[in-house]
């Protein structure tokens, strides 16, 4: 576990997706690190696990049901936040269908599932956003971490598609927004070990993933949590529109 010097004390953060895996990183560092923390995902059973977690731990937090797919059910999370903690600061947008997703091409994946993966994998980053808007403006200004992935750049079907997608919403988004002092960043990660990974990348394809990076081994959440709390930070407050790899060294871009 990474230690943190990042002092979010009074500070609101929701956390979509963060009922386990890589959200559920970030939403117990940012805790850690002093914010009051909205642990949102579509399973809210296994947010109120998380959030039942922090507070156990000393931390601040509680749950909340999401479907970042529908902006009526992310105006309702980010009111929670609003009524609970007082406002909204931070959003890290995590959530996303990946593990148990179909493995299929772009030609044949049927078009139903195209279209409802695309809104949550995608789209939801937007969703999200715009639900808390007007909350960053009322506490004038906020950050906002997208979960990209190095798939952006790689022939990954709809999942490199949804990716590269988010990460143009993180770039127009970021010049729309800058004027109410909001910055918005994303990380893209490389191989992270989490259950949902497991699901659907058999050893037999990682292995060969993992040889092609500089650092041979997959990731854990935790090595993306510092980064996601230094994009959230002050001290990255002339930082806007980027994507990070924190990904081993596999992208490299000039």
């Amino acid at each position: 576990m990474p230690t943190t010097t990042f002092d979010f004390t009074g500070k609101v953060a929701i956390v979509t997706g963060s009922a386990g895996g890589i959200g559920q990183a970030y939403a117990e560092a940012l805790a850690r690190a002093g914010a009051s923390v909205v642990v949102a995902d579509i399973d809210a059973d296994g947010a109120e696990a998380v959030a039942g977690g922090i507070r156990a731990a000393g931390g601040s937090a509680v749950a909340v049901g999401v479907d970042v797919a529908d902006p009526t059910s992310a105006e309702a999370m980010a009111a929670m936040a609003v009524d609970t903690f007082g406002g909204i600061d931070f959003l890290v947008n995590n959530a996303a269908i990946f593990g148990g997703m179909k493995l299929d091409l772009l030609i044949t994946v049927d078009w139903e599932y195209l279209q409802r993966f695309l809104s949550v994998n995608m789209l939801g980053a937007l969703v999200c956003t715009r639900a808390c808007y007007p909350a960053f403006q009322a506490r004038g200004g906020g950050a906002v971490v997208n979960q990209s992935s190095t798939a952006a750049y790689l022939y990954a079907g709809f999942y490199g598609l949804a990716k590269a997608g988010v990460n143009s919403i993180t770039q127009q988004l970021a010049h729309e927004v800058a004027g109410s002092k909001i910055r918005v960043n994303a990380i893209a990660p490389g191989p992270i070990d989490t259950e949902a990974s497991r699901s659907v990348v058999p050893d037999a394809f990682m292995q060969p993933i993992l040889n092609g990076l500089a650092i041979k081994r997959q990731g854990q959440p935790d090595d993306l949590v510092g980064m996601c709390l230094f994009l959230l930070s002050d001290e990255a407050s002339w930082m806007t529109g980027h994507v990070v790899n924190v990904d081993g060294g596999q992208i490299f871009r000039a």
